[in-house]
């Protein structure tokens, strides 16, 4: 290694370990922090963010860059990768000053509390003020970048690196009238029964039923842990500390069960990128579709099969055996995978999903360039939720203030969802070619060869391919909704007979 690329790599650990305890004062902020340290947790924020956005920025950085870009000019290997993205991440980071940085993060901190009051006492007026400023240090951000086609590009590039607002949305207007015509149909057939669901079940089974699907996906609970927060999340420190965040619902309790599958997923992602990317740039999942393709698989593809099901669901009954009694496997099948419009995002099933997303990406374009006035945003969702899904919200915990994402400025992520569910079909058919008797597998509840297969292919790559590059080299296509549509169809034509 050539001593420029060592100094390099100490300058990125040593960024990395800043962003890293940045981020364990997060996941407290989320878990054990009391309302009160808001205000001291997000100076404290600000000034990691700050002293990680000077260390990052520095010009040292920048001439290793120009030297090393020559030297290492195949961006196959993995210096050569590294060096590739991490002077694409100085050359947006060295546009943002890191006292913009600062500002951020106690905005943000602040916003996080004035949100989880708002959402519990369900008023918007109180989480207002914090978003009208998060949304105006977007616009600050925005205004750093030389001018895009769309404002929204230079917000969605960080999330998804090389995607364009007109990419997403040609992707979600070719799927969005086939999800329509499927949703049509499915209303017109007879409804399956699901009201088994909303009984009382123990929220300590619940939960210990979580983590036992968990491990036997591969989560290793001496890498990891699950917790309490409001919102579920993941969130990794290192390769070998990766943790994840549940919370139980009392009018969808068994909601527990399909949140630590989707988080689970986020974290086998991290816990299987090569440990030699340690950190440097290219530690972490490639892009968030890429990661919500494989929060996505674990939790629908994999977590409301029929096959998962007739492998746990004796268990499942044996433990809640009042609240299951003359639920037979299909019909408890069926009810997890009920397609009925709601108001909550993370507890919508599969057909209704990507609704939830598409009005979302309006309103952050309009918020993005302009069109969109802050204090309308509770009755133009509750406009779009009619358009869209066809109800409206009772109030603006059930509407507005439902996500977490805005209280942090994480404006140009909610795309992300909906595309990972479209990568999580392309794989899943690539998948069944390569791995030919899967079902199988899953009924009887193995699943390391299906975990190995996304290390080997996706997660030990961690960041060192595009995420339109990974699914074109793994699938022979960049990313494309034929397979979700299909994967919907032939799924919802079986349950309910169309």
């Amino acid at each position: 290694m050539s001593e420029k690329l060592s100094r390099l790599k100490e300058i990125l650990g040593e960024v990395s370990d800043l962003n890293h305890a940045a981020s364990v004062l997060g996941w407290d902020q989320q878990v054990n922090m009391p309302p009160m340290g808001a205000e001291a947790r997000g100076q404290q924020l600000a000034t990691l963010g700050k002293i990680a956005q000077e260390k990052f920025t520095d010009d040292e950085v920048g001439r290793l860059l120009e030297d090393l870009q020559k030297e290492y000019s195949d961006v196959e290997t993995d210096d050569g990768a590294m060096i590739r993205v991490t002077a694409r991440n100085y050359d947006k980071a060295k546009r943002v000053p890191a006292s913009f940085v600062a500002e951020q993060a106690v905005v943000g901190a602040k916003a996080f509390e004035a949100w989880v009051e708002a959402k519990s006492k369900s008023d918007f007026s109180i989480f207002l003020p914090h978003l009208e400023k998060n949304v105006e240090l977007v616009k600050k951000y925005i205004s750093f970048f030389p001018p895009a086609d769309h404002p929204y590009d230079i917000l969605l590039d960080d999330y998804e690196p090389g995607m364009k607002t007109s990419d997403v949305k040609e992707i979600f207007g070719n799927l969005r009238p086939k999800q329509v015509e499927l949703l049509k149909k499915i209303a017109n057939a007879k409804q399956v029964k699901d009201k088994f669901l909303s009984k009382k079940y123990n929220e300590e089974k619940v939960w210990a039923f979580s983590e036992k699907i968990i491990s036997k996906f591969g989560y290793d609970f001496n890498r990891g842990r699950q917790d309490k927060a409001p919102h579920p999340f993941e969130t990794s420190f290192s390769v070998n500390d990766v943790r994840i965040t549940n919370r139980y619902e009392v009018n969808s309790p068994l909601a527990t069960l399909f949140s630590a599958m989707h988080e689970c997923g986020h974290a086998l992602y991290e816990m299987g990128v090569n440990p030699a990317y340690e950190r440097t740039s290219l530690a972490h999942g490639t892009s968030l579709a890429i990661h919500e393709s494989q929060s996505r698989m674990w939790e629908n593809l994999v977590g409301r099969s029929l096959p998962f099901w007739e492998h746990f669901y004796p268990e499942l009954k044996k433990t809640f055996a009042s609240q299951l009694d003359g639920v037979s496997v299909k019909n408890f099948y069926k009810a997890i995978n009920k397609v009925e419009p709601s108001f909550i995002r993370v507890n919508a099933d599969e057909a209704t999903y990507n609704m939830h997303i598409m009005l979302r990406l309006e309103i952050e374009i309009g918020m993005a360039d302009g069109s969109i006035r802050i204090k309308d945003l509770p009755e133009i969702w509750n406009t779009k939720m009619k358009e869209y899904l066809g109800i409206t919200p009772a109030n603006d915990a059930q509407g507005v203030l439902q996500d977490v994402h805005w209280s942090s400025g994480l404006i140009g992520y909610f795309s992300t969802y909906a595309l990972g569910n479209i990568v999580s079909a392309q794989l899943w058919e690539k998948i069944n070619k390569d791995i030919y008797n899967l079902d199988e597998q899953i009924r009887k509840g193995k699943f390391e060869q299906l975990r190995e297969w996304l290390r080997e292919k996706i997660h030990v790559y961690g960041h060192k391919y595009d995420p339109q590059d990974i699914v074109q080299k793994i699938t022979g296509s960049k990313i494309d909704s034929t397979a979700y549509v299909r994967y919907l169809t032939k799924k919802y034509s079986e349950i309910y007979d169309l």
